[in-house]
């Protein structure tokens, strides 16, 4: 936008130029105001305190695979209730981006990676001042019901289950759950009465011949 206004000349300039107006122009920009983003709590499960210590430490549901996003919110709830986060190690198998790097509040985490040492679905925080917290990472695409179920079972002391063994258990569960859908929907719409009848009637052809 410019905004341009004008000076009358000063008493001392020479008579020729006076009665002139000198014009001068000057550019301002729009003031931009950003937003700050919406705080949207972590979705996390911790085992109860003073419980037996297990391979795991509770869950963890983030809401996409973008880590400068999600562990902001993450290391939010474990400063208030646990300590505050230092640095954190993942997998790369489930995260593209790996920053070394990520501002959270009042400090910065630093993120390292293990392809070989560490579980795929298990994310490791650290602490100087408390220790260290091993969490289920649940794939943010999971539906509620079986992102209960994980958050349960990831804190149920004494914890025996690795997270990539919790993983499958819960793949197993689905897909046994999914048969016994079809089983069940398959009697519903009388499928065990039609092959039924089909075979009485199979049998009753034969006997005639």
């Amino acid at each position: 936008m410019s905004v341009s206004f004008s000076a009358s000349n000063n008493a001392g300039l020479r008579e020729e130029a006076r009665g002139q107006v000198r014009v001068m122009t000057a550019t301002v920009e729009p003031t931009i105001i950003q937003e700050p983003p919406l705080s949207v709590p972590a979705r996390l499960s911790l085992a109860p305190t003073g419980s037996s210590p297990g391979l795991l430490d509770g869950a963890w549901w983030p809401r996409s695979r973008d880590l400068l996003r999600e562990i902001p919110t993450l290391t939010d709830a474990l400063d208030a209730c646990w300590g505050r986060i230092t640095h954190v190690t993942v997998n790369p198998t489930h995260w593209p981006v790996i920053p070394r790097k990520v501002p959270v509040t009042g400090h910065t985490v630093r993120v390292g990676w293990f392809a070989a040492e560490q579980d795929p679905n298990k994310v490791i925080l650290l602490s100087y001042t408390v220790g260290r917290l091993d969490l289920l990472v649940i794939p943010p695409e999971t539906d509620p019901a079986a992102a209960a179920r994980l958050m349960a079972a990831a804190t149920v002391p004494p914890g025996l289950r690795t997270a990539s063994g919790l993983m499958a258990d819960e793949a197993i569960s689905h897909d046994t759950a999914d048969t016994q859908g079809r089983e069940e929907e398959w009697e519903t719409d009388g499928g065990a009465a039609s092959t039924a009848g089909a075979a009485i009637g199979i049998s009753t052809s034969t006997l005639r011949r």
